[in-house]
């Protein structure tokens, strides 16, 4: 894989979730380049302001080239293999860069939903914002090594 970009709404602040990023951040950039942009907190009380600054935000960051795949409790399911075989697919397109969106405390914004390519859920259960962003690496990682034969993934 050419590689891929992972957009968080605010930073990881508690130092477990922020360790477990980084571990699983540095074995996935081991096989292929991961692009990290990390949005800076609104810091605004109102969820609706926080979520539509934060979009703009991730606008920002974005391009035409990203295939943008948002994270939303609401959106479609994988199990790990099937991350993976995404994966490969997402790979296999030389115009596009996979481009994950983390959202921020309150989610994402509408606008950031209807400029997704695609919505994915990691668990039908709300996730605090810094463990969506831990889940999404460490499952990354396991479709990188369900990719390429490595045993982590021992299924």
């Amino acid at each position: 894989m050419r590689g891929i970009k992972i957009v968080l709404a605010g930073s990881i602040q508690k130092l477990f979730f922020k360790e477990a990023f980084k571990f699983y951040l540095h074995r996935v950039q081991a096989g292929m380049p991961v692009e990290l942009c990390e949005i800076k907190g609104t810091g605004h009380k109102n969820p609706e302001v926080r979520r539509n600054r934060e979009g703009e935000l991730i606008l920002g960051r974005i391009n035409s080239r990203d295939h943008l795949l948002v994270l939303d409790e609401k959106g479609q399911g994988f199990t790990s293999e099937g991350l993976a075989r995404e994966l490969s697919k997402w790979a296999e397109d030389p115009g596009r860069i996979p481009c994950f969106v983390v959202g921020g405390a309150y989610g994402v914004s509408e606008m950031i939903r209807s400029r997704a390519d695609r919505l994915i859920s990691l668990s039908c259960m709300t996730l605090p914002h810094e463990l969506a962003a831990v889940v999404l690496m460490e499952q990354i990682y396991r479709g990188v090594c369900i990719n390429s034969g490595h045993p982590y993934h021992h299924a």
